[in-house]
């Protein structure tokens, strides 16, 4: 099997290279169209110069706080470049949250797990009403290792957890040892293994979703089935969507819609 290619989601998408241009036009758009006291971007959550997060605010009063982590391997990206899918939870009169966070191969896997942590205390700390943790693809990996049984959040942080929201994530991490982009990564069998949700029993009952196109790359479908799979064997409300006619880059589009499915999905409506 060809590892490399199996994780490979732009190079098998048509066109596939353009999406984070378009991404980062549409959201710096999105930024210019709110309004200065609806917006706070590049707020501090911790030490590392990346550890900042941008807060978008409904008008009116918040129905909740909607965390959004992105992807990117944890290798590149920022949390500026998807500004523009808080529309849809923005809509539903909610909070959105996007953390940055630092990237290998400056810090490892297992360091970019806590700085998620912090942000979603400092969350917990700045915003009242329910949380609810989304991320895509690495960042489907970040917000699910928030639950295992290891997690570094406080008992006080997860009991306002209303639900998580993992879009297309990386579950199993033990397979990232056999691509080229380990190089950077640095994972060992010891850290993959300890860094892998599908590995762990969840700390608690959730609501936990996990989201797929039906046109992603296989090892993104058998991810999202695992953990659907292996965390139905706890006290957890487990829910597993295969969205059709949608890849790696176009599964989050419609979080910039107040009522698409994988909006109300998210904030659980």
């Amino acid at each position: 099997m060809d590892w490399d290619n199996a994780y490979a989601n732009i190079a098998n998408i048509p066109g596939g290279e353009e999406f984070p241009a378009v991404w980062l036009e549409r959201s710096s758009g999105f930024r210019d169209g709110m309004a200065t006291d609806r917006m706070r971007c590049n707020l501090s959550y911790g030490p590392h110069p990346r550890e900042v997060m941008d807060v978008f605010l409904p008008e009116g009063v918040s129905g909740g706080v909607a965390v959004f982590v992105h992807g990117g391997y944890w290798l590149k990206f920022d949390q500026s470049v998807f500004s523009h899918l808080a529309e849809g939870a923005l809509g539903n009169g909610w909070t959105v949250v996007m953390p940055g966070y630092p990237l290998a191969p400056e810090v490892r896997v297992s360091s970019i797990t806590q700085s998620i942590a912090r942000a979603v205390t400092r969350v917990a700390e700045d915003f009242d009403g329910p949380i609810r943790l989304a991320g895509h693809s690495a960042g489907g990996h970040l917000v699910t290792r928030q639950i295992c049984a290891d997690s570094s959040l406080a008992a006080a942080v997860t009991e306002r957890i209303a639900g998580i929201f993992s879009i297309s994530g990386v579950h199993d991490l033990r397979p990232m040892l056999k691509l080229a982009m380990n190089a950077e990564l640095q994972l060992d069998m010891a850290e993959a293994t300890r860094e892998s949700p599908a590995l762990h029993a969840p700390l608690e009952s959730f609501d936990v979703h996990a989201w797929v196109g039906d046109d992603e790359r296989p090892e993104f479908v058998r991810q999202t089935t695992l953990l659907a799979n292996i965390w139905s064997g706890f006290d957890m409300r487990m829910r597993q969507t295969i969205e059709s006619d949608r890849h790696h880059l176009d599964v989050i589009s419609g979080l910039d819609a107040p009522h698409s499915g994988i909006t109300k999905a998210l904030l659980g409506l």
